[in-house]
């Protein structure tokens, strides 16, 4: 059976990449970025490959932008025309994991948000959520966003020590569920990655998350 699932972030540099990976050794997924910016300091693709291995299947950006902004930022700067109708998701036999830019409202162009394409395209979130002083207000804002707008939320994923409290607060308040929690490491490395790839499908298998087995 065939399931897309997009990767949002509660804001910028919260782990989404590795948390990508990490989704795509769990589901046994394909890996895709609509929009890549940044291509200056390397790619996302090129961090999932190296840490998923060469036999991952990667589908190739609708855009790359040079410059580590938001697209409509970046776009403007290399004089590039981003035409959200061309950012087609690709047909994948099996399961999808979709990266965003970012959280929610980074814009893709100055009158379209990611948020806008998501809801276009119909796709569940997983929300990744990093533990660090004001992440509590930052999670609950984009998970107030996601219900007042509809959005199908798979559940959050927390990377950082474990922060029982706040994390039971979110999930009780939001009605959502909590995915798991992967650590902050100095090195991320393919080993990490298959290990609480499998970490994550035992928990789920723990919590009956049969949906996502």
């Amino acid at each position: 059976m065939s399931k897309t699932y997009f990767v949002s972030g509660i804001g910028t540099d919260v782990g989404k990449t590795v948390a990508s990976a990490i989704l795509c050794r769990a589901f046994e997924a394909a890996y895709w970025k609509p929009i890549q910016s940044g291509t200056v300091l390397g790619s996302d693709k090129d961090t999932v490959r190296h840490l998923c291995g060469d036999t991952q299947v990667i589908y190739d950006e609708a855009y790359a932008l040079k410059e580590p902004l938001s697209p409509h930022t970046a776009a403007r700067i290399e004089s590039v025309h981003i035409d959200v109708k061309s950012i087609v998701i690709p047909k994948h036999e099996g399961t999808l994991i979709v990266e965003g830019a970012g959280g929610l409202m980074v814009p893709i162009t100055r009158e379209f948000m990611y948020s806008d394409w998501i809801k276009s395209q119909k796709l569940p979130v997983i929300l990744v959520s990093r533990h660090y002083l004001g992440s509590l207000n930052h999670t609950m804002l984009s998970l107030e966003f996601i219900q007042k707008n509809e959005i199908p939320l798979v559940g959050i994923l927390f990377i950082g020590k474990d922060n029982d409290h706040n994390e039971a607060l979110i999930c009780a308040r939001y009605d959502v569920r909590n995915l798991g929690n992967l650590p902050e490491v100095s090195a991320v490395t393919p080993t990490f990655v298959q290990v609480y790839a499998e970490e994550l499908k035992n928990r789920w298998k723990t919590m009956n998350f049969t949906d996502l087995l």
